[in-house]
């Protein structure tokens, strides 16, 4: 499927996409834990901007948030006037795997809401970008629950198992180190949501 295909089906959901605060849970969970002062931070498949607005609470030097959605990127920055006004984060659109950054360029790697759409293939380049100690954190929807189905299913990777308990889930951050997966639930009333949250280390 090329990168234009995924980017028309994308745009079609970014209109509403900021309407489902579970985004924005998820990105404030993964967030939370990692240490303070990075000098990058990566946003691989940033959506409209959940994750890369959650890091600014890390004081980061620079965050670069990437995804192939233009409709997405846009709605993302044009929350920076009020989200991001000294402009630490930088915006581009195109592919998030790989990413757009040098090899061993970056302190933390974020990934919220969107490996069940890369794939795998994003684990190699994760280790990459990151410096030795640097910091992983990705969430992962359960095997159980994540069921796609019609024209949404083809822009799910084959190449992904989904975890069904917290241990498959850091199975998944297979060449990471002082790997942790926890099971993270919004009950919103008429419906209950949950991910597997997962933070790992570069060797």
């Amino acid at each position: 499927m090329s990168d234009d295909t995924r980017a028309a089906f994308f745009d079609g959901t970014a209109e509403h996409y900021d309407d489902d605060t579970f985004h924005a849970s998820v990105a404030e969970a993964l967030v939370s834990p990692l240490p303070a002062g990075p000098e990058l931070v990566l946003d691989v498949a940033t959506g409209t901007g959940f994750a890369a607005y959650a890091a600014l609470r890390l004081k980061p030097a620079r965050v670069l948030a990437v995804d192939v959605s233009p409709a997405m990127v846009a709605r993302a920055e044009a929350k920076a006037a009020a989200q991001d006004p000294s402009g630490v984060i930088t915006w581009r659109v195109g592919p998030a795997v790989p990413m757009p950054a040098p090899d061993g360029s970056a302190d933390v790697v974020l990934c919220a809401s969107s490996l069940h759409f890369l794939g795998a293939v994003a684990f190699a380049d994760w280790r990459r970008v990151l410096k030795p100690g640097g910091r992983l954190a990705f969430s992962i929807v359960s095997g159980t629950r994540f069921k796609p189905g019609g024209p949404f299913a083809e822009f799910v990777p084959g190449d992904l198992s989904f975890p069904t308990d917290e241990t498959e889930a850091a199975a998944l951050a297979h060449g990471f180190i002082d790997v942790s997966a926890r099971t993270f639930t919004v009950d919103g009333g008429d419906r209950i949501r949950s991910v597997f949250l997962v933070h790992a280390t570069a060797p």
